[in-house]
């Protein structure tokens, strides 16, 4: 580690984590809304394969983020760390760990404020975790996971604004992978595009592609240093 004075959460001028973690921020609530709507997946996963059953998960995972708005938690976040991921991993397997916690969750209501989760594709089978891998494995999985989903999310919306939602739907499988090997003349002949036009669309892709990600991940760590790395691990535990 550098000699050079670590980020803090308080300094730091453009992560969303900031406002998060700011009572006095007018827009630290809706912030951490956000932030939970994106990365609820990863903590849902987690407290399954810690062996709760669907309901008790949902329950939990709903208590969970009821309390971070509540005591706005994000300001116990390590600075040392400045990774949100790294913080609501070591949050939720605290949270489990507090039995009084535990029995909130299972007392829903009151003056809890929640914040309104889709489980409906929760026990997708797509999102299975394969056999032998830990909650803490699979929670960086599903965080890697969420990461992607929302910046695809945000290319799709920008081709739907764009009226280029067929061509990008095509494309899209040169950034994921699908489409590899496949010879880019046949795509460029479907889309009615000659060959040196369809090489340039997705080089725009993937640019644009790699410039959102890095606007995804800098809203989650403290330090802008942090990105290239925090970046890595992503692509890393993707491919494990």
């Amino acid at each position: 580690m550098s000699g050079r004075t670590p980020t803090s959460f308080t300094t730091t001028k453009w992560s969303m984590v900031l406002h998060a973690g700011d009572s006095e921020d007018p827009g630290g609530r809706e912030a951490l809304e956000t932030l939970c709507q994106r990365y609820w997946r990863p903590v849902y996963s987690y407290i399954r394969h810690r062996g709760y059953d669907t309901n008790a998960a949902e329950d939990l995972t709903q208590s969970f983020f009821a309390q971070l708005l509540e005591k706005r938690s994000l300001k116990a976040a390590d600075p040392e760390r400045g990774r949100f991921r790294s913080f609501l991993l070591a949050s939720v397997r605290n949270f489990l760990s507090d039995s009084r916690d535990r029995e909130r969750a299972q007392k829903r209501g009151g003056d809890r404020q929640f914040i309104p989760l889709d489980f409906s594709e929760a026990e997708n089978p797509r999102h299975e975790p394969a056999e032998g891998i830990t909650p803490e494995a699979l929670f960086e999985r599903q965080w890697a996971n969420s990461v992607l989903a929302e910046v695809f999310g945000r290319l799709r919306q920008e081709a739907i604004e764009g009226q280029a939602l067929e061509r990008f739907e095509r494309l899209e499988g040169f950034l994921t992978g699908e489409l590899e090997g496949t010879r880019q003349s046949q795509v460029a002949e479907e889309l009615g595009m000659n060959a040196e036009a369809l090489r340039v669309a997705i080089h725009r892709l993937r640019k644009r592609f790699g410039r959102l990600l890095r606007e995804q991940v800098a809203q989650t760590v403290a330090d802008p240093e942090q990105v290239d790395d925090e970046i890595r691990f992503l692509l890393t535990t993707l491919n494990s």
